[in-house]
């Protein structure tokens, strides 16, 4: 299971009711910051979250509108918060504009109370894995160089069957551990269990798919096939397509076409344009593929191989 909370869901500049993108990624004991635009920091208070281990920053790319609030927020982590360590990721252009605004601007070529890692992303790499899920990057197409989605996938398991390990009379202990690790374990009786006997079918892992801006999406299909939930922008509609190709972005209707060619289960929309309403947004995406939300700043999503769940869903609002 991941949980995502939308910190802000407007597109190049706040609105009155959206802030810029941001997003806190959960998983188990893990907490992930995805993007960080101006203003996350009193986003991440008004949620409620706090910033405790919230020690790993996730960059689509470098455009201000995305990495703007780091300064900010690098100052309160180091001023105020007992994080020893943060890990900023992002493509190498990225990661350049990060470090001249966190060590030119915010730091003045200070030491940093805490130290930084500026971790650089190239094509389709592996971030981080532990036994029970992998967070990989994937490169997208935007405007400029070193833009990237990213990819939280739940391994996939084979349950134990404490039933038919009682019935072969597999002790409590290091046995059935092992047998969960895939080991042949010796009973004290001589006796061989191999794992198929006490292991279950394979469960699939929750999929889900986090892109930014991007401007196209014949190359993303492989990648958010079978997707729990799919969570992309919609700057656009489909009566100015030309403008969003010009501009690197995609319409509701493309990022529909996409969910669909996946065969993704749920599909939701952030990245917002003021100049539409979040109906006009919604209608032209769901006549696509039905299964669409569009986010709202504070709305928290569980995501689940049973379904994506809305929790705690933002006020409703009036939107011109």
């Amino acid at each position: 299971m991941f949980e995502l909370i939308f910190l802000g869901t407007s597109a190049s500049a706040p609105s009155a009711h959206r802030g810029l993108s941001a997003h806190i990624i959960m998983h188990r004991q893990y907490r992930f910051l995805l993007d960080c635009g101006e203003g996350t920091q009193r986003q991440i208070l008004l949620s409620g979250l706090g910033f405790k281990r919230l020690d790993k920053v996730l960059l689509t790319h470098g455009h201000l509108d995305h990495i703007l609030g780091l300064g900010g927020l690098v100052s309160t982590l180091s001023r105020w918060e007992t994080l020893d360590k943060l890990q900023i990721y992002g493509g190498k252009a990225t990661l350049q504009r990060v470090y001249d605004l966190i060590y030119r601007v915010v730091l003045r070529d200070a030491s940093p109370p805490v130290e930084i890692e500026l971790l650089p992303l190239k094509g389709n790499m592996v971030i981080m894995e532990d036994d029970k899920f992998i967070l990989s990057a994937f490169p997208v197409t935007h405007r400029g160089p070193g833009c990237f989605g990213f990819l939280f996938a739940e391994k996939a398991r084979r349950p134990f069957l404490a039933e038919k390990a009682d019935a072969l009379g597999v002790p409590f202990g290091p046995e059935r551990a092992r047998l969960v690790r895939g080991e042949v374990v010796a009973l004290a009786d001589g006796r061989t269990i191999a794992p198929d006997e006490v292991l279950g079918e394979i469960i699939p892992g929750v999929k889900y798919v986090h892109i930014g801006d991007v401007g196209r999406t014949d190359n993303l299909v492989e990648i958010c096939q079978d997707a729990d939930a799919l969570v992309i922008e919609a700057t656009y509609t489909a009566e100015e397509a030309e403008m969003a190709q010009a501009f690197g972005h995609l319409t509701a209707a493309q990022a529909a076409h996409l969910a669909a060619q996946a065969n993704v289960k749920t599909l939701i929309l952030t990245h917002l344009s003021r100049r539409y309403s979040e109906r006009m947004i919604r209608e032209e995406a769901q006549a696509i593929f039905p299964a669409t939300q569009v986010a709202r700043d504070f709305d928290h999503f569980q995501i689940t191989r049973e379904g994506t769940i809305r929790l705690d869903a933002a006020a409703p609002h009036v939107e011109g």
